[in-house]
């Protein structure tokens, strides 16, 4: 006989609930996330089916556990190994978000016409009919017989097809479109997604087979569903990058079995998602010859050095408030570069409306890219342009002093790579390329902003 179903009130953040509505989330702090649900009893029924994925686990000493029998399966784009650490590991749950339409599932389905010559694959999909997703395969090319398509909502059937078919690899698209017919609640409320996405955890770990997951985003860029949805998957990888523009950026930002610092480039084009290889001569493409407002810097993702274009522009404000906007930067760290700029470089920027923006699409949030945002305002301001063979890297403290940052090295030669011929560092990070050499490029410390923005000009 089944419990009696009682209402309640849960997070669609943190996933907390309370038997009492409130307009502030006690769990995370967000207001207006508090939405009603009904919580059932988990019955018998439930838990043999939980019990028949795989027989109960046993303690065993760790000594006893090998670690040496971790197989991969490589995607055929490099690209997506390097963020994924290698390789989709078998019995991995991994998570791939990313707004509508920036390119998940026909990442998804290239994939598949690599690993369909030695691997069957399984494609769920609960938002396309079998014919929409035949149609865009035949646009990819992908034509591999051990494909499987099946179109499903109800979560307990794929996992009773999943242990018919034994694929070597299963795709969920979308978590959000699968039910649990014991619940009660509707498709892609918190209950729904975190049990969908505990069975399909159960069923990779007993059948050890690796299952990837389609997550929605909601306008916050954020996975749709309670946070414990990140925490249950092995990986979690992010598609960021404007819709009308080619470039995408898929980066990890939790990883079991790999570093969660690294990137994977790619150029979404008329047959799908192209790699780029050369990322940083990529974002330097088109770049302005003898134009104020730009400075080009080096940035680290994972161990990968990538130069990237910052433009900035300073113009007289038509209001009593002056602008501050910022595309692929920290607004509030921008606030305080001009902070610094005014209060100890002597650069006025408080009547004036002020822009920066990263070309590209990409997001840098890391503080080396400090001084590069303020050249590029000073030179702006000044209608000065910055010598083009130039990167600039640096992190300003709140006294207007550049501060030393790491893998200085390796920025300074990727810059010469691509054929710069100058390198403006903070003074103090010299001490740490002591008794290296750059062949064809000067190395050049400055102690302040004044000194850095005279040294680029």
């Amino acid at each position: 006989m089944a419990g009696k179903i009682k209402l309640v009130y849960q997070c669609t953040q943190c996933g907390f609930e309370s038997p009492k509505w409130a307009g502030k989330c006690p769990g995370c702090g967000e207001w207006n996330t508090m939405l009603e649900a009904a919580k059932e009893p988990v019955s018998s029924q439930r838990t043999a089916v939980v019990r028949s994925l795989g027989n109960v686990s046993r303690p065993m000493p760790i000594s006893d556990i090998s670690t040496t029998d971790e197989h991969r399966y490589t995607t055929g784009l490099s690209e997506l190994d390097r963020v994924l650490g290698g390789g989709i590991v078998k019995g991995s749950l991994v998570l791939i978000g990313g707004d509508p339409g920036i390119g998940k599932s026909t990442m998804l389905l290239q994939i598949c016409e690599y690993l369909g010559q030695g691997l069957r694959i399984m494609y769920v999909s609960g938002e396309e009919s079998a014919r929409q997703i035949k149609l865009r395969a035949t646009r990819l090319g992908v034509q591999s017989p051990n494909l499987l398509v099946l179109t499903e909502t109800d979560v307990q059937y794929v996992v009773e097809q999943i242990r018919s078919e034994r694929p070597d690899l299963v795709m969920v698209d979308s978590i959000q479109t699968m039910n649990h017919t014991e619940l009660t609640s509707s498709p892609g409320s918190v209950t729904q997604v975190r049990e969908c996405t505990n069975t399909m955890m159960r069923c990779a770990k007993t059948l050890d087979i690796p299952v990837i997951i389609v997550g929605h985003v909601n306008k916050d860029g954020a996975i749709a569903g309670p946070k414990v949805l990140e925490h249950i998957v092995d990986a979690v990888l992010l598609f960021e990058g404007d819709r009308q523009m080619t470039y995408r950026i898929l980066r990890a930002v939790k990883n079991r079995y790999g570093s969660t610092n690294e990137i994977g480039v790619f150029d979404m084009g008329d047959h799908g998602l192209q790699q780029v290889e050369n990322p940083s001569l990529a974002m330097l493409s088109g770049r302005p010859k003898d134009s104020s407002g730009t400075c080009v810097t080096a940035v680290m993702e994972g161990t990968r050095p990538l130069l990237a274009e910052i433009q900035g522009l300073a113009t007289t404000s038509g209001f009593g408030t002056p602008r501050r906007m910022s595309t692929g930067f920290d607004h509030n760290r921008l606030a305080l570069i001009l902070a610094v700029l005014e209060k100890r470089a002597g650069y006025y920027f408080s009547n004036l409306d002020t822009y920066i923006n990263v070309v590209g699409g990409l997001r840098l949030d890391e503080p080396a890219v400090d001084l590069a945002i303020a050249l590029a305002l000073i030179s702006s301001l000044k209608d000065t342009p910055i010598r083009e063979d130039t990167v600039v890297f640096g992190e300003i403290g709140l006294a207007g002093e550049l501060r030393s940052i790491s893998h200085s090295d390796l920025r300074i030669s990727e810059a010469g790579r691509l054929g710069f011929a100058r390198c403006i560092l903070p003074y103090h990070g010299l001490k740490n390329l002591a008794g290296k050499t750059f062949d064809g490029i000067e190395v050049i410390g400055a102690k302040n902003i004044r000194q850095a923005f005279e040294a680029a000009t």
